[in-house]
């Protein structure tokens, strides 16, 4: 077995190599940027190599310093991770011909899976269900809508050499055709080099489902069942689970059967997973190879018990596989969240900036469910604007599909971030909706349940009585600590401008009896909480709850799961005088435009003085490898700019200022 690996990559999954190495017995080499000097990974890894600027331009995607930074530790073989390297064909042939074991498939397998028209012949080839489409080079607009109607609408255009959600577009009629097909080659050139695409049937209302496929070096090749991630975001994935809420046994075989016939098609020798989309009438079609371990890998490991890292480094070592097909089996149900730097409440704009506070929950057995949490970063730590926005993806697992979101959600209550925007509380959302939890999914999901964006959800009844709750127990513990304990036994609790009726009593056990008007009574035990704290827990009538509060002026602010208010303990006679306060005025900035999110200005093409029109682009900002461009909303001139090219600014910093 190797006894030295070098892992180039970064952030989580270096952790997770790690922690499996460190299982194995095999030291660790961390290639790592100038922005990753002080990372989790670095501290972990036995020996740590920089390998250049932050840019992954100027580091992790340079073979040449990979390769150095083996020579000069002594590293018998590259694990690449995903993303980066980890699908590049030539840099797995470079390694084998320098005498390097690379972890992951054969240069062959990734090549011939790597191009999308490629991939999809010889799919059709080895029989797997492939989408009915045209895969040979369209060179016209005019082109592309003959073949769309030979087809039939709605249709998909595609960059061949595409990846991460990009040169993707979905044509509904001839006009959306010809407009989308140009489109779509330029952004293949810009992003890949590539502006080659093809054209395949947009089914409607579609699933993704993909199956784990995991080959060795001996022509051996199983699949370790399906995972279901139709929870995507400008086809981005944010929420996956295994198994599918769809599949039955019939079709799981299918599938199965289906993605280790193209593995073998191309001797494939490691993890790799092997996608589809799937109609709900479980039809299923071939989508495209990824040849590399997946961001969500975890939930398959939870529900097999293989370590794929563990397979990895044993397939590119020589071993043969230790099981067979008939050895696995599906144990329980796994759901992950992947948590990012991104703001949902600001159109899920990348935030940037230093992580404040991270409280992570507690890993392992919770009873009913199982927590695991792939994080690579820690409380302290800068989220760059260089690399991924990802915090950590956290995983729960039970015996049920139910047990697993109830574990999720409780999960994600007890994991406490600031200090940056992020998206705990819509994957809590989502966990909380009845829809995810008849498992009735589908690629659209997000845009049909959130079509104007993400602004929380109200409470629920049993959210009203936690934050009900939570604010009367900390405003005792508050006064108790301030030497002015109250002996009143009737309150209101405000609930932004609703106002709630509370009696407080104690029985025996100085457990606090709460009886809201018209609503009989609820019990508050096991409280845990002190002035500072930035979560409240306590068990709401035997029920354990996190509530995540801060102190203001003139009560809390209670975020319970997706349902956020700011709440007030008022006696009756105070309240009264609140529900005649005015309203403060919202303050007018629709003369400003503001920067969306931390980052650094690409350009603004306007000067001082210049006649704008709306729609005029009047700023470009790049963060977390995305460039977004801010146009004016109105017609005006510009009295002011506040920024100029590559400056770095923060969410919210005045870019141009109209008269």
């Amino acid at each position: 077995m190797f006894s030295k690996i070098l892992i180039a990559n970064r952030g989580e999954i270096a952790v997770r190599i790690i922690k499996t190495c460190r299982r194995m017995g095999i030291k660790t080499v961390q290639v790592y940027s100038e922005a990753d000097a002080g990372s989790l990974a670095v501290e972990m890894a036995d020996e740590a190599v920089l390998i250049g600027p932050a840019p992954a331009a100027q580091s992790y995607l340079l073979a040449d310093k990979i390769v150095e930074a083996v020579r000069q530790t002594g590293a018998q073989a590259v694990h690449p991770g995903f993303g980066f390297l980890s699908e590049n064909a030539g840099f797995a042939r470079r390694l084998r011909d320098e005498g390097i074991a690379f972890i992951g498939p054969n240069p062959e397998a990734i090549e011939a899976m790597g191009d999308k028209i490629s991939s999809k012949k010889l799919a059709a080839e080895a029989g797997v269900s492939t989408v009915p489409g045209h895969m040979g080079l369209i060179e016209t607009p005019e082109e592309a809508v003959k073949i769309a109607n030979q087809i039939g609408y709605p249709i998909m255009i595609k960059a061949s050499a595409g990846g991460g959600g990009k040169g993707i577009r979905v044509a509904h009629s001839d006009a959306d055709m010809a407009e989308g097909f140009a489109a779509v080659k330029a952004e293949a050139l810009n992003a890949f080099g590539d502006d080659r695409v093809f054209l395949e049937k947009f089914i409607i209302d579609p699933r993704h489902i993909e199956i784990q496929v995991l080959g060795d070096k001996h022509g051996h090749v199983v699949h370790l069942f399906e995972r279901e991630c139709s929870i995507q975001r400008r086809n981005q994935k944010v929420i996956e689970e295994a198994p599918s809420p769809l599949l039955d046994e019939a079709t799981r075989a299918a599938m199965g059967a289906q993605a280790v016939a193209l593995a073998q098609a191309v001797n494939y020798d490691s993890a790799g997973t092997v996608e589809f989309v799937a109609g709900q009438d479980k039809s299923f079609y071939f989508l495209e190879m990824n040849t590399r371990l997946q961001v969500e890998h975890p939930v398959t490991e939870l529900i097999t018990g293989v370590d794929l890292v563990e397979q990895m480094i044993r397939s590119a070592w020589g071993e043969a596989l230790a099981f067979e097909q008939k050895d696995l089996s599906i144990n329980g149900w796994a759901i992950e969240s992947r948590i990012y730097a991104e703001d949902p409440y600001r159109g899920f704009l990348p935030s940037i900036g230093r992580l404040v506070r991270y409280e992570q929950p507690e890993e392992g057995d919770q009873g009913d469910y199982t927590v695991r949490n792939d994080s690579g970063v820690r409380e302290g730590d800068e989220i760059s604007m260089f690399y991924d926005p990802m915090i950590a993806k956290l995983c729960a697992w039970g015996e049920t599909r139910e047990d697993a979101v109830t574990g999720m959600a409780r999960a994600l209550e007890d994991t406490h971030l600031s200090g940056l925007g992020h998206n705990v509380p819509f994957l809590a959302a989502v966990m909380d909706q009845d829809r995810f939890k008849s498992g009735n999914l589908s690629t659209s999901y997000i845009k049909d349940e959130f079509p104007d964006g993400f602004n929380g959800l109200r409470p629920a009844v049993e959210q009203e009585r936690i934050l009900i709750a939570s604010a009367l127990a900390m405003h005792e513990v508050i006064a108790e600590q301030d030497g002015d304990p109250s002996d009143r036994t009737d309150w209101i609790v405000m609930i932004d401008k609703t106002p709630h009726g509370v009696g407080l009593s104690y029985d025996e056990d100085e457990e606090m009896i709460l009886t809201l008007t018209g609503g009989g009574d609820i019990r508050l035990s096991d409280i845990d909480w002190r002035p500072g704290l930035a979560q409240f827990k306590a068990e709401l009538d035997g029920e354990a709850f996190t509530a995540e509060v801060k102190r203001v002026a003139d009560g809390f602010d209670i975020r319970h799961r997706a349902a956020r208010a700011r709440v007030r303990v008022l006696r009756p006679h105070v309240a009264e005088l609140y529900a005649r306060l005015p309203e403060k005025a919202v303050a007018d900035t629709s003369k400003l435009v503001l920067s969306p999110m931390p980052g650094l200005v690409v350009s603004i093409p306007v000067v001082v003085g210049q006649e704008v029109k709306t729609g005029e682009t009047v700023a470009i900002i790049e963060a977390m490898k995305m460039q977004n461009i801010l146009k004016a909303e109105r017609d005006g001139v510009v009295k002011a700019v506040g920024a100029k090219d590559g400056d770095p600014v923060a969410a919210d910093d005045v870019l141009v200022e109209f008269g």
